[in-house]
């Protein structure tokens, strides 16, 4: 490959690394074709884009980002894919959903919410970790419970002052 070809490479995963706000590193290697398209088909299903990559390439796109990744550099070695999404879990959560039926892909590394995790055994807190609408809903939903108790709470007061105001009324006849 040419000097040129690489460093339109490069560019091109400075750009896509640029607008992801989130992206994992996996080993998807020795899956058979069957497999690989499997996973690639899941990958479009999740808004998730999956890219086999150099890693001498990544690694100096990596490095032309304003990203705190360098703990993320040893882990390319051997086959690399990465997954640039939208939404934090999601590569996660495809991850380990293929896993239950084939053996890889293997997470490597993970860049999500700012933070890196390294090796296969983050998997399960990538997967908890919750995006930034899931955060946003459970803030709402708790904001609106106690508004929702206090109406309630209204309402069913209502009906006692009511009761109780008749129950009054009828006395003094």
């Amino acid at each position: 490959m040419k000097r040129e070809e690489k460093d339109i490479i490069v560019n091109n995963l400075v750009d896509q690394l640029k607008n992801a706000t989130h992206f994992y590193l996996a080993d998807a290697s020795e899956l058979n074709a069957e497999s690989t398209s499997l996973l690639r088909r899941k990958c479009f299903e999740n808004n998730i884009q999956m890219l086999v990559v150099k890693n001498t390439l990544l690694k100096r796109a990596l490095q032309k980002t304003d990203y705190q990744v360098e703990e993320l550099y040893p882990v390319l070695e051997g086959p690399t894919a990465i997954m640039f999404t939208e939404t934090g879990n999601a590569p996660a959560k495809l991850i380990k959903e293929f896993r239950k039926k084939f053996p890889k892909p293997i997470l490597k590394g993970a860049y999500v919410e700012e933070s890196v995790y390294v090796g296969d055994d983050q998997l399960e807190a990538l997967v908890n970790v919750k995006s930034k609408e899931e955060l946003l809903g459970e803030l709402i939903g708790l904001l609106q419970s106690p508004i929702k108790t206090v109406i309630s709470q209204l309402k069913t007061g209502n009906n006692i002052l009511a009761g109780v105001l008749e129950t009054l009324s009828d006395k003094k006849e």
